[in-house]
């Protein structure tokens, strides 16, 4: 069986090193980089990189410039790594696409649980698994999403999102209840992660995003009005 391939991209050696001998111990194939440059060149030289685990403070090019360079091209998953505890990092770094926001220190088991949770998700998908709601069709196997026939571009974590939202059709979701279930973690209850997404995915939907209704005080439910 082929390995996942996995890009760690740190300045330091010694948090290279401690993240990529945790993933080999689980069978993952681990390529490195130290800075942004090295990354980017790394990515684009390997066409089948599964996942990318990026610092954000980085010399030559930091790690929102290098999401910013990967996401022009591609929607693999990335997780954000940060010695900064700022909210404002966070938001930045789910504004450029990034699916995953760890801060340092972090338990290396932990990182490594979220990597298989992405990695399950995205492998688990079937060729016959295609939803439609209202406008929207979703082929989960191609990963790719239309609106009335025009594909809609989503990064991985809108794409979980409208899916869950789709096979959640009619329920009302809190907000709590759709972090355990799309980010499969505990987030501490933060709310913010749920409303930016939400904000994002609703504007890519164009009117078919009318199709998420806030529940104020609570979360979301997608319903679709087939009166219209």
């Amino acid at each position: 069986m082929e390995k996942n391939k996995i890009l760690v991209v740190d300045d330091e050696s010694r948090m290279r090193k401690l993240v990529r001998d945790f993933l080999v111990r689980q069978n993952y194939e681990v390529l490195e980089a130290g800075d942004g440059e090295e990354a980017v060149d790394v990515f684009f030289a390997n066409k089948d990189i599964a996942l990318v685990i990026l610092d954000v403070m980085m010399p030559k090019m930091d790690g929102w410039e290098v999401c910013r360079e990967i996401r022009k091209h591609s929607k693999v998953p990335v997780i954000m790594l940060t010695a900064r505890g700022d909210e404002r990092d966070e938001l930045t770094g789910f504004d450029l696409g990034a699916d995953e926001y760890i801060s340092k220190p972090f338990s290396p088991k932990i990182l490594v649980a979220r990597v298989e949770a992405i990695l399950r998700r995205t492998n688990a998908v079937s060729a016959e698994d295609i939803m439609r709601a209202g406008e929207i069709e979703v082929n989960k196997a191609a990963h790719q999403v239309t609106v009335s026939g025009k594909q809609v571009d989503l990064s991985f974590k809108e794409f979980e999102l409208l899916a869950y939202f789709i096979e959640n059709q009619g329920l009302a979701l809190s907000r709590e209840k759709i972090l355990n279930n799309v980010w499969n973690y505990d987030y501490f209850g933060d709310a913010r992660t749920i409303d930016t997404h939400v904000k994002k995915l609703r504007s890519k939907l164009g009117s078919a995003g009318e199709y998420i209704k806030t529940i104020w005080g609570m979360g979301y439910k997608f319903e679709v009005d087939d009166t219209k």
